[in-house]
């Protein structure tokens, strides 16, 4: 476990999207407990107040801002703390497990709205400020989904796919700056996603669940980008080798893709 930041991160602002539970609140937690202040973006006041609450109480600094990413009025709204953000973590996200064709047409405005929009609006809010600045850091939390589409995600893997994309070029356009942009892959990861993706309208329970791994993981994959900043990094290490998936098996997830969805 890595136990101290660069110094120039200490005291510094991470903004985190998504912070109410799971991963965002685990990196809150622990980016605080480095020595950043963090702001705390979700739709849930009362959790992010708890949250901001433990922190605080722990010797850390946090603030709260309830925002629905799913609104464009309020993503712009964020862009006010663009100056004084050295860290931006595009975490927030929605799942949904079932097969495409019932998939409510809401839900799959709302999906893109947040998967997809609010991580390229906010992008482009905050990264003028840290180019100016002359040093920043943007990471993006993904899902091994993006290289591995599969039955019953369909939607969630190509907003994923989107996010690998889009930050690896990100990534290259800012090689040597000083502005970073990296990209989180984990596995399934133990947090209100998966009940929440179950209890969507025609949702499912997602059978990776039991695969999950704890968040403060994920949390812990954060700062070491943050300490040696790089392209990917995967959570648990070992699904580095998931690359190599889809161009070797997928074939045959085409075969037993159907038969998993059918038997869930």
């Amino acid at each position: 476990m890595i136990r101290q930041l660069p110094a120039a991160l200490r005291g510094q602002l991470a903004l985190i999207t998504g912070a109410s539970s799971g991963i965002g609140a685990a990196a809150a937690r622990r980016l605080a407990g480095l020595g950043m202040r963090v702001a705390l973006v979700a739709r849930r006041t009362d959790r992010l107040n708890a949250l901001a609450a433990q922190i605080e109480a722990d010797g850390g600094q946090a603030q709260v801002i309830t925002a629905d990413l799913t609104q464009p009025a309020e993503r712009d709204a964020l862009a006010s703390l663009a100056p004084e953000t050295t860290v931006l973590v595009n975490n927030a996200g929605l799942g949904w497990y079932g097969y495409f064709v019932e998939m409510p047409p809401s839900l799959v405005s709302e999906m893109l709205q947040v998967n997809l929009m609010a991580v390229a609006e906010l992008i482009r809010a905050f990264l003028p400020a840290m180019k100016k600045r002359g040093s920043g850091h943007i990471i993006n939390i993904s899902s091994v989904a993006g290289g591995m589409p599969e039955q019953g995600i369909v939607l969630y893997s190509a907003t994923k796919a989107f996010m690998d994309a889009f930050t690896t070029a990100l990534h290259r356009e800012l090689g040597g700056t000083q502005v970073h942009a990296g990209l989180v892959c984990p596995g399934p990861v133990s947090s209100e996603f998966y009940p929440r993706a179950a209890g969507q309208p025609n949702g499912r329970p997602v059978p990776a669940e039991r695969l999950a791994v704890p968040p403060e993981q994920v949390a812990e994959a954060i700062v070491r980008l943050l300490v040696r900043p790089r392209r990917r990094i995967y959570v648990p290490g070992w699904l580095l080798l998931s690359r190599w998936v889809e161009p070797l098996f997928g074939g045959l997830i085409d075969q037993l893709g159907p038969l998993l969805l059918k038997r869930d």
